[in-house]
């Protein structure tokens, strides 16, 4: 038996609760895992709170560093005692230990942490297929990041600025405008400024924008809409505030044969070689100096419920991780 947050009913974070649960050992084509530490990201919170339904009783979390303690026979990319991280995987991450497929697992380099790697891998591997492969950014291109001092804005803003864009960030309040700065946005916005589109029509010269990120959902994504160029696209990839309206497809023509899609990374890491590749690429950012993450805040597994509010208060600007004890 091996300690986890169970989730038996959704709703706030108290739902999350401390519980000893069986782990077997891997089936031939899988590995288990001993977790040193746990990502906390706002898929959590939607899963958690029932926004993204799940099979209940469950163990949520999508994205953990550990140990590989055993394998099955027929696994030949990893070793017992390799150091490992997973970005995006099925639920299961907020235990102890857990057994899983090793398709979504990459080896660790040296010079990233266990905590860095639980708090960045999968908001640096969206950072990387929205900047690269989704829409690649060139130089010279405006683009919008929303929640740019968030824990995912922070990368894509200081990434986008190192590959030649001209980055506008949104922020919640004026509180967040310094730190928008400082990562790197030229232009910084509240996103629910009733002068939104006239100031990003006043900084592209009347341009717009070839792309928009938006992960602020209900109360961005018409204004969004609007500040995107002709042929542009815009990306919606989260709900922060709840999930959009419909949309009329209409209303993309109207806009100048404007693309909208709302991706995720299961769909960009759809291989080992995708998804190794996809955080490579991230990690070496993050080594080189290129991008420089938030700062992140520990919290013992069995607090889940507190790292959740933590995530949840906006107004904080380090990055939950849960650790073992």
């Amino acid at each position: 038996m091996v300690n986890a947050m169970v989730l038996h009913e959704v709703g706030g974070p108290g739902r999350l609760l401390w519980e000893a649960v069986d782990v077997a050992e891997p089936e031939p084509t899988q590995v288990k895992i001993r977790h040193t530490a746990i990502g906390v990201n706002y898929i959590d919170t939607y899963m958690r709170s029932g926004l993204y339904p799940v099979a209940l009783p469950a163990v949520i979390g999508q994205q953990g560093v550990g140990v590989i303690t055993a394998i099955g026979s027929n696994v030949t990319r990893f070793a017992v005692g390799d150091r490992v991280g997973y970005g995006s995987a099925p639920v299961g991450a907020y235990a102890e230990e857990r057994i899983m497929d090793p398709r979504p697992l990459v080896k660790l380099p040296e010079g990233i942490s266990d905590e860095l790697a639980a708090a960045t891998q999968l908001r640096g591997m969206t950072a990387e297929y929205l900047l690269f492969r989704l829409y690649k950014v060139q130089p010279g291109d405006n683009i919008i990041v929303h929640a740019a001092t968030g824990a995912t804005g922070v990368i894509m803003v200081q990434w986008a600025r190192k590959l030649g864009a001209r980055v506008i960030g949104t922020v919640g309040s004026p509180a967040r405008f310094d730190q928008a700065r400082e990562a790197g946005c030229e232009l910084v916005i509240e996103y629910q400024d009733s002068r939104f589109v006239e100031k990003v029509s006043d900084f592209t010269h009347g341009k717009l924008c070839e792309v928009v990120y938006d992960s602020v959902g209900k109360d961005s994504f018409a204004t969004s809409l609007q500040c995107v160029k002709r042929r542009g696209m815009m990306v919606a990839y989260g709900n922060g505030s709840g999930t959009p309206d419909p949309v009329e497809v209409l209303s993309l023509a109207r806009q100048g044969s404007v693309y909208l899609t709302r991706p995720r990374l299961d769909d960009y890491a759809t291989s080992v070689e995708e998804t190794e590749a996809c955080a490579s690429r991230f990690f070496d950012a993050v080594i080189s100096g290129s991008v420089k993450p938030r700062t992140t805040r520990t919290f013992p597994l069995r607090e889940a419920p507190e790292a959740h509010r933590h995530l949840e208060d906006r107004d904080e600007l380090s990055t939950p991780v849960l650790t073992i004890d």
